[in-house]
């Protein structure tokens, strides 16, 4: 047994104030991911964690990658068969959340799922490189396989039957957007006195701004 109660750090780097928010919660996303992003150091910042409700009932949190943000929503992309996929299309009410350790900043958004239009995912997926192209069409994520070795084996058969041939996107991997119902900016302060800001989208489409305690 590991005791951690006396882990302890006092967040003192920045803050987040009512006369500092812009109207859209999109522009103070990016505004920190642009901070983060400059951070010297900085390692995979559009690392996100995804929360799914499973056809088990439970929910399960992963991490995947964000790769595009607009003003209507995050775009990641995966294999719509997978364990994700699948919990998305039985109920597409996600939770996404980012952590940048070293700017104290947390970012929570709930909104719902959808699938990209096919044109969007063809293209992000011929910007990939060819080993993740062939790797999408080879791993039949989620399920249970024999081995790795299994994978490998199906990798370099797959290697020599797309050699000089054009790799094309699997049918069932693609990109996804979670249109945000609401975001929660979380800046660390002292005396764990921290910063909580909620947006929430309204019915007339305009972004209430509420504080909520820490």
């Amino acid at each position: 047994m590991k005791d951690l109660s006396n882990y302890r750090k006092s967040y003192e780097k920045s803050e987040l104030t009512e006369q500092n928010l812009p109207e859209d919660p999109i522009t103070l996303f990016r505004d920190w991911f642009v901070e983060a992003e400059e951070f010297d150091g900085a390692v995979e910042v559009n690392a996100m964690t995804i929360s799914t409700i499973g056809l088990d009932g439970y929910p399960k949190s992963r991490v995947v990658l964000l790769k595009q943000f607009t003003f209507e929503g995050f775009i990641f992309y995966t294999n719509y068969d997978s364990e994700k996929g699948k919990a998305i299309d039985n109920n597409p009410n996600v939770c996404l959340s980012f952590f940048w350790h070293e700017q104290e900043r947390q970012v929570i958004i709930k909104g719902r799922a959808e699938k990209i239009a096919e044109n969007l995912s063809d293209g992000y997926f011929e910007s990939r490189p060819e080993g993740s192209r062939l790797g999408a069409i080879v791993s039949p994520q989620s399920e249970i396989i024999p081995s790795r070795t299994y994978l490998e084996e199906k990798l370099t058969i797959l290697e020599e039957e797309y050699k000089d041939k054009e790799i094309s996107r699997p049918e069932n991997w693609g990109g996804y957007i979670v249109k945000p119902i609401a975001i929660e900016f979380w800046q660390g302060r002292a005396n764990r006195l921290h910063d909580r800001i909620r947006y929430k989208l309204e019915e007339d489409l305009n972004w209430q701004i509420d504080r909520l305690a820490p």
